[in-house]
């Protein structure tokens, strides 16, 4: 660890949870910041001694970790949040969402629900997010404003969208977001195509093929219920997941969110094409879609992060709760209290998460040369005294409210719980008008 008076900003007073392999938290430990990058991770009144900061971001009484990663989402349904619940997938999406979409996600709603997302993921302390929706470059350019990491798509369907008639336009757009945002520091754009029974054989090769051309990410909705495997083995005579393999979709760089119907066979066809899967707990369960099979993905080597989904399925985006979900549902499920540790978990919700999006690279750990992408979560408060083991404090008595700071690519978005980068206020008030007009049903919003 080499003297470095160029810090920026020295992050310390907490145990340091690094997600580093075979790591152990650092007891009262620092991180340094320098050009958005981590510059030393060690004791900190070691670091302090090295090499004084001018901005020091306290976290007395707070555990030091990763940013958090969501690896599948709809960002702009926050303004659809409660809009149906307590309904099956199908009769929620065809009956209520996608009319809904249809009538008032224009690119001005689709601006305003993503402001609101990203400001709720922050202050749950997630820094990198993934969006699979319409109007993508206006997703992209909101992220960045804000400050935080995305891997953001332009979706396409074999119907037409808020944004697009042909599944052609679509591709035009994703080519377009893709041109616009590949260099882009916070930003990962990426090709979407909504699932396997709502887009052609010939529209996902279309996908796939562009996906291989500009080596970004694939999002899919894949094998999320029961309904969906039954209609693609009565019509296609095999499994979602062995009908996508068969068109040669699937690859390290798609991210299949849902996968709550696998066979073992499936299960090893994910392992063998390196396909990264987004487990999406609390969706699952509200639309009874099912328990996914966690603990065999994980004894096969998939590689497998933790999503929200939309608002409008979830009703957040607080990944500290899902966290907590995922670790309960499986041991209960699985009838043994030990499957699914903590520190597993709060895998799944960084590094895994990171190497789902395939950005693993640059986010998902502490350690010298990654991106300075770090939250503080605050150990001071009644439900959170006492700490033994910051893994299992992060996943089992952690909560969003808990969040005191946030940095990403280091810049502190969120400081003592308030967002430095967008009016809040604001951005709500304007949601509550926007709802009122879908209340109405009014299609001029």
């Amino acid at each position: 660890m080499s003297v470095a008076a160029s810090w920026e900003k020295i992050v310390l007073g907490g145990p340091v949870v690094t997600m580093e392999p075979g790591s152990a938290p650092l007891p009262i430990g620092a991180v340094a910041v320098a050009d958005g990058c981590i510059a030393a991770v060690g004791p900190a009144e070691e670091l302090l001694e090295m090499a004084p900061t001018g901005d020091v971001v306290t976290a007395t009484n707070c555990v030091i970790l990763p940013g958090l990663v969501n690896t599948h989402s709809h960002l702009a349904m926050t303004l659809l949040r409660g809009l149906a619940d307590d309904l099956p997938l199908q009769d929620w999406l065809e009956h209520h969402i996608w009319p809904a979409e249809k009538a008032h996600m224009n690119r001005d709603a689709v601006r305003l629900g993503t402001q609101l997302a990203a400001a709720e993921q922050l202050l749950a302390g997630v820094t990198t997010t993934t969006d699979m929706y319409f109007f993508g470059d206006e997703v992209a350019s909101v992220l960045a404003e804000i400050g935080m990491r995305g891997v953001v798509a332009e979706s396409l369907i074999d119907f037409p969208t808020p944004r697009c008639n042909t599944p052609e336009e679509m591709m035009e757009k994703q080519r377009e977001l893709i041109e616009q945002f590949k260099d882009h520091p916070l930003i990962t754009p990426s090709i979407a195509a909504h699932a396997p029974y709502t887009v052609s054989a010939k529209n996902l090769v279309a996908e796939a093929e562009l996906a291989e051309e500009y080596g970004v990410p694939l999002q899919i909705h894949l094998s999320e219920t029961r309904w969906e495997v039954e209609k693609l083995l009565q019509e296609k005579g095999v499994s979602p997941v062995t009908y996508l393999a068969d068109l040669g979709v699937l690859s390290e760089r798609t991210i299949a969110a849902h996968c709550v119907h696998l066979s073992p066979e499936d299960i090893d066809v994910l392992a063998e094409f390196e396909v990264g899967v987004s487990h999406n707990i609390v969706s699952n369960l509200k639309l009874a879609s099912g328990v996914a099979p966690v603990p065999s993905l994980v004894e096969r080597g998939v590689k497998l992060g933790l999503g929200t989904d939309g608002a409008a399925s979830n009703n957040t985006l607080d990944l500290l709760r899902d966290m907590q979900l995922t670790a309960l549902v499986h041991k209960g499920t699985a009838g043994d209290p030990t499957t699914l540790p903590a520190r597993k978990v709060l895998e799944m919700a960084t590094v895994d998460g990171a190497r789902v999006l395939g950005i693993d690279d640059s986010v998902g750990t502490i350690a010298e040369g990654r991106q300075a992408d770090l939250i503080c979560i605050d150990t001071d408060r009644a439900h959170a005294t006492t700490l033994y083991d910051p893994y299992s404090h992060i996943v089992f008595a952690a909560r969003a409210a808990d969040v005191r700071h946030v940095m990403v690519g280091g810049r502190v978005v969120v400081r003592n719980r308030r967002l430095e980068t967008v009016d809040l206020e604001a951005v709500q008030a304007q949601a509550r008008t926007v709802a009122d007009r879908i209340r109405a049903g009014d299609s001029k919003s």
